[in-house]
């Protein structure tokens, strides 16, 4: 069975088994021969916008004898793939503002599909909150981190109408203001469901940014005062009041776990 880095293992664990699947941006077309392998799906389109990585992918796909069950094709995006042909689209390994451009330029074809497994490089926030504009909520996700990289990945699904949108007032109110002002920016930048779970990884990651902005402070406190240094001294207090609202839903769930064990 091919071995799959851990970053994209996460990515394939969150494709609803049965589903049939299209990995866009396929590379070397791992994904869609693992899924296979595993069972989790019967059938796949391994896509790649470039002729080399296509090539390679088709490669790998005959090796493994699954030529009949996985079909390659050159494709911006989802262009190549037919309206409901597929149920789960896989867009891993790209820059959040290419994901949005490839969700919004088949934005058509996105409702006869029953959910989108993303795990993109940047603008994660943007991305979610592009997703949850657009009709969708997300509904898990995971995080890990490789070779000391953090990596998000996420699903998500069609909203039910009568779903609740957003942040709930009451849950807001659990806050502190100042914690509260920020709580959904939070929710967006590292996602709800990893703060509420208290994610180990993600835990990791915000101490990691936490010394981070602390050095960039003392680096900019032996800099002449200038308009540039000025407006970076606020974008680093701005993602210091976010960190800091992140770190109060995750110490709430750590003070509930610790309650309900007493």
């Amino acid at each position: 069975m091919i071995k799959l880095s851990r970053r994209l293992e996460a990515v394939a664990r969150l494709v609803t088994p049965g589903n049939r699947v299209c990995d866009v941006g396929t590379d070397h077309g791992y994904i869609p021969i693992y899924l296979l392998q595993a069972k989790v799906s019967e059938s796949a389109l391994a896509m790649d916008v470039n002729e080399g990585p296509l090539t390679r992918a088709r490669e790998h796909i005959e090796e493994n004898g699954l030529c009949d069950y996985i079909a390659a094709r050159r494709s911006d995006g989802l262009r190549a793939m037919e309206t409901g042909e597929c149920d789960s689209i896989v867009i891993a390994g790209m820059g959040g503002g290419l994901v949005i451009r490839i969700l919004e330029d088949s934005f058509t074809k996105l409702g006869a599909v029953k959910e989108l497994i993303l795990q993109p490089q940047s603008d994660i926030e943007q991305v979610r909150r592009f997703v949850g504009l657009h009709g969708f909520i997300i509904d898990r996700q995971d995080m890990v981190e490789e070779d000391g990289k953090y990596y998000m990945m996420f699903r998500c699904v069609h909203r039910d109408k009568s779903a609740a949108c957003g942040m709930e007032k009451k849950e807001a109110a659990d806050f502190e203001y100042m914690q509260r002002e920020f709580l959904q920016t939070a929710y967006d930048r590292y996602g709800e469901q990893l703060l509420k779970e208290n994610h180990p990884v993600l835990r990791e990651y915000l101490e990691r940014e936490e010394h981070l902005i602390r050095q960039i402070r003392e680096s900019l406190g032996n800099q002449k005062d200038s308009a540039a240094a000025e407006r970076r001294r606020r974008e680093l207090e701005e993602r210091r009041l976010v960190l800091e609202a992140a770190r109060a839903v995750m110490d709430k769930t750590e003070k509930q776990a610790v309650g309900s064990r007493e």
